[in-house]
């Protein structure tokens, strides 16, 4: 079956989910952020097929997330380093390890934990505003169309909110703070 194209999207989730949205980019990634940056030691790490990691490491060194550089002349051997594009996609794969541990594993089966190297503590992703620093819920969040919205009007100011979960209210934790 063949994917729609959503590179072109009035939609920043659409345009992401060209990178975001095929399993073997994001664990790519992570293996990169792992310190594999090599294409045997990803192959190793991911059990992946060489024709599929090499059609994966040619997309996301093609969409600026990773950079081709040479690390050995004869014969010829490259690795893959993150570049600050790369770099930025670190808080994804944060908040999909933080839904996956809070949704997709039982008790005791964390393979990983991550710990804040600055205070020593364990820590999952959180979403904070980047004004004014507090944690940002869905009920919390509203919205209004941008310049690359169709047909956008700069003179709209109407702010629109998220739809209520009927199963959440405002008294909520949000699934990260449940941990600590």
């Amino acid at each position: 079956m063949k994917r729609t194209d959503t590179s072109t999207w009035p939609c920043t989730i659409a345009r992401a989910s060209v990178i975001f949205g095929d399993a073997w980019n994001l664990l790519i990634l992570r293996e990169a952020f792992y310190g594999n940056r090599r294409f045997d030691q990803l192959q190793e790490a991911l059990g992946i097929g060489r024709n599929i990691l090499t059609d994966r490491l040619i997309t996301l060194v093609d969409e600026g997330l990773l950079e081709r550089a040479p690390y050995q002349q004869h014969p010829p051997r490259y690795e893959y380093l993150l570049t600050v594009k790369g770099q930025d996609a670190f808080p994804v794969l944060l908040a999909m390890a933080t839904w996956g541990r809070a949704h997709t594993l039982g008790p005791d089966e964390d393979p990983l934990i991550f710990e804040h190297a600055t205070c020593g503590h364990d820590f999952d992703a959180t979403i904070a505003c980047s004004h004014c620093g507090e944690l940002v819920r869905p009920e919390d969040t509203g919205f209004r169309r941008g310049p690359g919205y169709p047909d956008y009007d700069p003179a709209e100011t109407t702010v629109r909110t998220t739809e209520k979960v009927a199963h959440i209210d405002a008294t909520s934790t949000p699934i990260a703070l449940k941990r600590q």
